[in-house]
């Protein structure tokens, strides 16, 4: 009788996957030259200029139904220089350019060891936004750009204290692989910067912004300018480091030259350590302060 009743729910049509695994190679028509392929599995195919479209959505799609599938439904994006290193890393170099004696070589090499801070920072933040929310009814995962730099001290702080994290990493002309400490399960590549940077923005409930070059920008200002003209919802933008970012872009001149209106400098908060970047969240959303881990 089960049987009988499993008939009704049965499919009607074999898969596509079903079909791709039972084909059998056809001698003649088995080349490269050869049309013969479902057109699903034909990468030649699939990689056409004209397939753009088809390709665009299906980088939408695969993300989006795989953290789905996993239950995510709540992040905290942490951008971030890729050029960022880790403090004992940033001491290795220093003595490795005090050895060699260049001036200059020196000079950059300080300036890391400085800047490295912020992956401690980085790091700190990430352990915070695990921890803390790892009792919530949907735990809040920390997701970066996958790459070095800062991108690994966010993935790194959630891997060293037991939790999942988000990499969305993007296929570049030079050697990018993703870091270690990303979770297997959420670890993505994108051909195209438009959908990773959406993807970015899809489930965040906050941005914290670390110190960064163009691309870090770019994300930042997207975002800034998405909340400015009402297209998305509006969230806390956090970015770490007030002598950086005051000193990169006079956001008071932007104000006084009306390019940016009076309040538009408030889309964003300046702090200087991941304690306090968890705080501002903490204010917007309740969560309870340090050391909170309460169920939402």
């Amino acid at each position: 009788m089960d049987d009988k009743l499993a008939e009704l729910h049965a499919r009607n049509f074999p898969s596509a996957q079903d079909e791709a695994l039972a084909l059998k190679p056809v001698d003649r028509y088995a080349g490269p030259e050869s049309a013969y392929r479902l057109a699903f599995t034909d990468e030649a195919f699939l990689l056409r200029e004209e397939l753009r479209p088809v390709r665009m959505q299906l980088e939408l799609l695969k993300p989006e139904m795989v953290l789905q599938e996993r239950g995510v439904t709540s992040t905290i994006v942490m951008f971030g220089s890729a050029r960022i290193p880790a403090p004992e890393d940033a001491k290795a170099a220093l003595q490795r350019a005090e050895a060699g004696g260049d001036a200059a070589e020196i000079a950059r090499a300080r300036r890391a060891v400085d800047m490295s801070r912020y992956y401690d920072e980085a790091r700190r933040f990430a352990a915070m936004v695990t921890e803390r929310t790892a009792n919530h009814d949907t735990p809040v995962l920390v997701v970066t750009g996958g790459g070095p730099g800062i991108m690994e001290a966010g993935n790194r702080g959630a891997f060293e204290v037991g939790g999942q994290s988000i990499g969305l990493n993007i296929v570049l002309p030079h050697e990018q692989a993703p870091n270690p400490y990303i979770t297997p399960e959420l670890c993505f590549q994108f051909h195209y910067f438009a959908l990773r940077k959406m993807h970015f923005l899809m489930r965040s409930i906050g941005l914290v912004c670390f110190p960064g070059g163009f691309g870090t920008m770019d994300e930042l200002f997207e975002v800034l300018t998405l909340q400015q003209t009402g297209k998305v919802r509006r969230r806390p933008v956090v970015l770490v480091g007030r002598e950086f970012w005051s000193r990169l872009v006079d956001f008071e001149w932007l104000v006084e030259t009306g390019m940016i209106s009076p309040g538009d400098e408030r889309l964003f908060h300046l702090v200087d350590t991941a304690d306090e970047a968890w705080e501002i969240l903490c204010g917007h959303y309740g969560f309870g302060g340090a050391g909170s881990a309460q169920s939402n």
